[in-house]
């Protein structure tokens, strides 16, 4: 009776069956003896028909633990001769990906690597940390290799840096399905010449995307320009806005200097107004006040008329809004701020598809987070292939199950 106990919460079906149970009180730990009927055949993949038994092998798999007691299968393997009298292993339905597992560890190590360092789930699993990224980057290659982009037309593009010394790689994200598609080494040009490969290797092509979100680096806009060529290249409003924003800050240190009046007033000029609070609210519009003499108030109003002008929606009014406030900024004594025009300029036609394709980095920057958030809670990820691993199980939305039913 108990055998045919761990045999229903194994999963276990004939011609297999539980030999043998044996606990070990000492270690906390099960063993199962697994074995299969005398006289069973066996088939094999891509030979048809079913094979008789040649000889067998003992294979250990740890599995899921059974009340906190660490527990694991010995598994009596098959070994069968095929008709051009070849012999080949038959694994059991239940064996990992990995040498070692069943499917069922695999998928639990799988769902605690998506929300828990590496480390964590080695100490919760009981396993070495290589054991554990062992698993994760074999379940992430195979899905990888499997993915299919043929329906991807819009992605946002960004880098974030992954060690010290200015190592940095690059996140390609598809913006329908909201999901990390590759990722590689670097921030050049390079890169989106990778991708452009990829797309190909995975049922895509370089022509299929519509729309590209991308910073303002020269890099990727030569690298989109030269490999995405149907690509409409999308600067996000957030993006631009901010460079208005550092113009701010860097008039509110010059006047400082000058005017003890904004000393204290650098997150009251930088935050939105309704994150104020009222005698934030109360400084600011004093400050506003003098527009027509301080900098710092012509600053902060440029900046919001920006902010105003990129929020609208028709092409043709935010572009001729957009050239007037250039010029009427060109016009004033805001030297900073001059320089987010002649930004804007070089880059005026991406800008203003804004506001036809929405299209942010907010999504990607938001992986970063993640990402780093991840990293310091591992207190570091060494490798790249470490990293894009991690990424790809926290971000990749990526299908396990075609491997693993246990793991959706």
């Amino acid at each position: 009776m108990t055998n045919q106990l761990f045999e229903s919460a194994l999963g276990i079906s004939a011609p297999w069956y539980v030999e043998a149970v044996d606990f070990d009180a000492d270690q906390r730990q099960l063993t199962i003896a697994v074995d299969f009927v005398a006289g069973s055949r066996f088939g094999y993949a891509g030979v048809a028909g079913e094979h008789p038994v040649h000889d067998t092998q003992i294979k250990r798999l740890r599995h899921l633990n059974f009340f906190q007691h660490e527990c694991f299968l010995e598994v009596r393997v098959p070994r069968v001769r095929l008709p051009d009298g070849s012999v080949r292993l038959v694994e059991p339905d239940w064996v990992g990906q990995l040498n070692g597992f069943t499917l069922l560890f695999e998928a639990l190590v799988l769902m605690l690597a998506q929300q828990m360092p590496f480390a964590a789930v080695a100490r919760a699993v009981n396993l070495s940390w290589h054991r554990v990224h062992a698993i994760c980057s074999r379940y992430v290659e195979l899905a990888l290799a499997a993915a299919d982009l043929s329906d991807v037309t819009a992605v946002a593009i960004d880098e974030t840096s992954y060690r010290r010394g200015h190592e940095y790689l690059t996140l390609v994200a598809d913006m329908q399905a909201r999901r990390v598609v590759f990722v590689t080494t670097g921030k050049d040009a390079s890169t989106i010449e990778r991708f452009a490969a990829y797309l190909d290797e995975h049922g895509g092509t370089p022509e299929q995307l519509g729309s590209v979100s991308i910073d303002m680096s020269p890099a990727f806009i030569k690298g989109v320009n030269e490999y995405l060529p149907e690509a409409r290249v999308t600067f996000d409003k957030f993006h631009v806005v901010a460079h208005a924003s550092k113009a701010l800050d860097t008039v509110r240190r010059q006047q400082q200097k000058l005017d003890p009046q904004l000393e204290g007033m650098r997150w009251t000029l930088l935050k939105d107004a309704d994150k104020l609070s009222l005698a934030q609210l109360t400084d600011l519009e004093a400050l506003i006040s003098q527009y027509t003499t301080n900098r710092t108030a012509r600053a902060w109003l440029y900046r919001e008329q920006l902010r105003d002008i990129l929020e609208r929606k028709q092409i043709n009014v935010v572009s001729e809004m957009l050239q007037q406030w250039c010029a009427n900024v060109m016009r004033s004594k805001v030297e900073p701020m001059k320089d987010v025009v002649r930004l804007i300029r070089r880059h005026f036609d991406g800008i203003v598809a804004w506001t036809q394709t929405r299209q942010t980095n907010g999504f990607i920057e938001a992986i970063n987070g993640l990402f780093q958030a991840a990293k310091r809670k591992a207190r570091g990820y060494a490798r790249f292939e470490t990293m894009r691993t991690v990424l790809f199980l926290i971000a990749g939305k990526l299908d396990f199950s075609r491997f693993n039913e246990n793991a959706r």
